[in-house]
């Protein structure tokens, strides 16, 4: 008997019954985690915002705070650019509404102290603990880090932009300048639970530039795009949403690799 293919079948079963549609409504509110990282678009705050009723609260301009749906009150969170690699510690302030193609919102000061760009905001944001917030200069043996990374939970592989070195980014900037996207749906241990999720997004969408990319051994991609423009991006982006995929990541693409 096969066992793998048993297996693809009832994770297939479990994740359709999760994200099931009952009544045209969405079974469950976003999920409070005590572990959470997202990267992609954060929403910088204007009180003209809220006058449109894009975003329903307001945000002081000076503060280091922000919304996040996924977190609760008073969570600690990092907050990176990752177009310079600079990043702040913030804490979520209240849950609050914004367009979900949006991973947050931020204060005006947050996005100055990292110098996002305002035209490309593309951030990184963790939840923390004050045990687990590393400081510059402290470093750690390789053993240490692996001893670390082997307690830390398991959510998921989170693929940071794909450059080698922060160097790359400031040799070469006409590459870290260019808009260049791709839609990280998920990420499998069998390549045939990939197919099989690829061929329900051709099927139920009209998204047709479904990657499936081998980053190691039992680790497959599932991606859609590149895109080259926000318009593209969050358009089909909405359409992955209305699947209802949790969590999905942008991940910036510093080099041509389609």
């Amino acid at each position: 008997m096969n066992y793998k293919y048993i297996y693809i079948i009832i994770f297939l079963f479990v994740t359709t019954c999760a994200n099931q549609n009952f009544g045209g409504k969405k079974i469950s509110d976003p999920k409070i985690v005590t572990k959470y990282s997202n990267q992609g678009f954060t929403l910088i705050y204007t009180d003209e915002l809220f006058k449109k009723k894009i975003v329903n609260k307001k945000l002081n301009d000076r503060d280091l705070l922000v919304f996040q749906k996924n977190l609760k009150k008073d969570t600690t969170v990092k907050i990176t650019n990752q177009l310079n690699n600079k990043s702040i510690i913030a804490k979520v302030k209240s849950k609050s509404k914004y367009p979900n193609f949006y991973n947050s919102v931020i204060s005006n000061r947050i996005a100055i102290e990292i110098d996002l760009d305002f035209d490309e905001p593309f951030i990184l944001i963790e939840s923390v603990d004050h045990n687990s917030v590393f400081y510059a200069g402290k470093a750690k043996t390789f053993d240490e880090e692996k001893n670390v990374a082997d307690k830390a939970p398991v959510q998921g592989v989170n693929i940071v932009n794909i450059s080698t070195t922060n160097e790359s980014k400031k040799k070469d900037t006409k590459i870290t300048k260019k808009f260049n996207y791709i839609i990280k749906i998920a990420s499998f241990y069998y390549k045939d639970s990939a197919k099989l999720v690829k061929e329900r997004i051709m099927a139920e969408t009209n998204i047709k530039n479904v990657n499936i990319d081998q980053l190691s051994k039992n680790n497959y991609r599932l991606s859609i795009g590149p895109y080259k423009s926000l318009k593209l991006l969050r358009k089909d982006f909405e359409a992955m949403e209305n699947l209802y995929f949790e969590n999905l990541e942008l991940i910036k693409l510093w080099k041509k690799y389609y």
